[in-house]
């Protein structure tokens, strides 16, 4: 075996090549960074799991150059409708109306095998990145300088990667969190549920929308995806054994239960025990974990994968900030900081809707039907999906400044050279100081454009009047006064955003945009 001094070392190593890893991966090798990956399994698994993305995960799909890709991947979630007892509506999620806030459709379905061929597939033009399939990780260990990882691959060899950082992306039972000792707090949900997708040959039969089946004698979902796809998700009832439950003519015979079946073949079936657990540490020292490493969430909302896409994009800009020497390593405390509340906050929604779909006691499901049909009447009820994802509460954020912590907003503009695009295409995935005129660019001082150049930082006006792409100054024409209507709402000037598309902190004035760029500046360098 070779020793650790012959091993080339990489800047990041990661475990696990599911959809996390490999957008965590692609994210990494588009900003130039050396990375080597080591994924179990040879191929992709060929059946979709998750099967639903928010408007913020196809943004940071946007991210990695897979736009295009994606536009023609997904189809709209045109909402889902909760019903009762009495198979009457009790609770109803809408679509977003236009325009989008971030530039795509707030939520969509998609085939995830699909998409995980996309993502490797743009892994492998990067020459920077060494991807090894049918590898597992049996060992790891750090030192002041780096992390040494000991795969092996299925013919029993064994190799050594030595890395600077080293991040387990490897799922549930991740061997990165169980190699740290890392504990799991039981966030109390735990039911076994089955998963059936199937191919209809006759695609407007059901109406295109989901079906929450609040039914106490046998709760289930409903929801149509991309195409032909259509996927029923069936709650086991207490006392039945999930190993029998999943044997083919019981699958026929529940999914008889809520709907004809005429049209349909079964492409998979699978048993699953819902979870709500969280990690107790997301990193040690030179080691971190993402997505289903160390969190999971019930699928009520939606928001497994979405959970571990963030978890992606919000540690692979601080990796590289702190790799170049831009900031301080304390930076990567922030990802724990920034992620875990709000994983904790997106799975308590969850949960919630995991209850009110689930609930097995009749006069528990009649008294809750008779609630929120009336809170529903009474419009107190929120019919907007996205309204139950937070903001960004603590962190690398500015506080007490406007808009920290919320998600910036993505126009269509037309570019410098008569293109019209998403915002994004257009930027660097840098810290971004952006406004609505040209003036507020004049408010920044010496020390803060200098600090600004030595972060690589961008400067962008977004206006209604000529693209161009001068002195420094990126300045673009929107087409639909999504961003002019944000920044009269909330009163402001400028906004400082950060590479993961959160706001850092927003400004009425030049005293006030001076002071968040030496906040910033100053956050960064903290510790050195």
């Amino acid at each position: 075996m070779a020793s650790s001094i012959a091993t080339p070392i990489y800047d990041v190593a990661i475990v696990g090549l599911g959809p996390v890893g490999a957008i965590f991966a692609n994210l990494l090798a588009k900003a130039g960074l050396r990375i080597a990956v080591v994924e179990r399994v040879a191929d992709i698994y060929d059946k979709p799991r998750a099967i639903t993305l928010d408007h913020e995960a196809l943004r940071v799909l946007q991210a990695i150059g897979l736009g295009d890709f994606m536009e023609q991947a997904i189809a709209p979630h045109n909402g889902s409708h909760y019903l009762g007892v009495d198979g009457e509506i009790i609770k109803i999620f809408d679509p977003m109306p236009p325009p989008f806030p971030l530039g795509w459709i707030p939520n969509v379905t998609f085939v995830q095998p699909d998409v995980e061929q996309a993502l490797r597939d743009k892994l492998a033009g990067y020459p920077q990145a060494d991807v090894h399939l049918a590898a597992a990780g049996v060992a790891l260990q750090q030192d002041d300088s780096a992390v040494t990882l000991t795969a092996r691959r299925e013919a029993g060899e064994e190799f050594l990667i030595r890395a600077r950082y080293l991040v387990g992306c490897d799922g549930a039972n991740s061997f990165v969190r169980k190699r740290l000792g890392i504990g799991l707090e039981d966030l109390a949900f735990d039911e076994w549920w089955m998963v059936v997708d199937t191919l209809t040959s006759e695609p407007a039969k059901r109406p295109p929308r989901s079906f929450q089946y609040c039914l106490p004698s046998r709760p289930g979902t409903f929801v149509p995806g991309p195409r032909n796809l259509r996927r029923w998700e069936i709650k086991l009832l207490p006392g039945e054994d999930p190993e029998a439950a999943g044997a083919p003519d019981n699958v026929v015979k529940l999914l008889k239960g809520f709907t004809d079946i005429s049209d349909l073949t079964i492409w998979r079936s699978a048993v699953y025990r819902f979870h709500a657990l969280l990690g107790e540490r997301w990193r040690d020292r030179r080691v971190l974990l993402m997505g289903d490493a160390v969190h999971q969430t019930p699928p009520f909302l939606g928001q497994g994968l979405c959970a571990g896409i963030r978890d992606a994009v919000n540690l692979a800009w601080k990796l590289r900030l702190v790799l170049r020497g831009d900031a301080d390593e304390a930076l990567l405390d922030a990802y724990e900081i920034e992620r875990k509340p709000h994983v904790r906050a997106v799975v308590a929604s969850a949960k919630e809707f995991g209850k009110i779909i689930g609930e097995l006691d009749p006069a528990a499901a009649a008294e809750r039907d008779v609630r929120l049909r009336a809170d529903l009447k009474a419009g107190k009820a929120e019919t907007i999906r996205q309204k139950f994802i937070p903001d960004l509460v603590s962190g690398l954020i500015a506080r007490n400044a406007d808009l920290a912590g919320r998600l910036f907003v993505q126009p269509h503009v037309r570019a410098p050279d008569g293109r019209t695009c998403r915002l994004d295409d257009l930027l660097k995935p840098e810290f971004a100081i952006v406004t609505a005129a040209a003036e507020p660019m004049a408010w920044l001082s010496d020390a803060s454009c200098a600090g600004w150049q030595r972060l690589s930082a961008e400067r962008v006006v977004i206006t209604s009047g000529d693209s161009s792409d001068a002195n420094g100054i990126l300045t673009v024409v929107e087409r639909d006064g999504l961003f002019a209507d944000w920044m009269r709402q909330h009163g402001t000037a400028a906004v400082i955003v950060r590479p993961d598309r959160y706001v850092f902190g927003a400004a009425g004035g030049a005293g006030e945009l001076n002071m968040l760029v030496e906040q910033l500046l100053q956050n960064l360098s903290a510790g050195r």
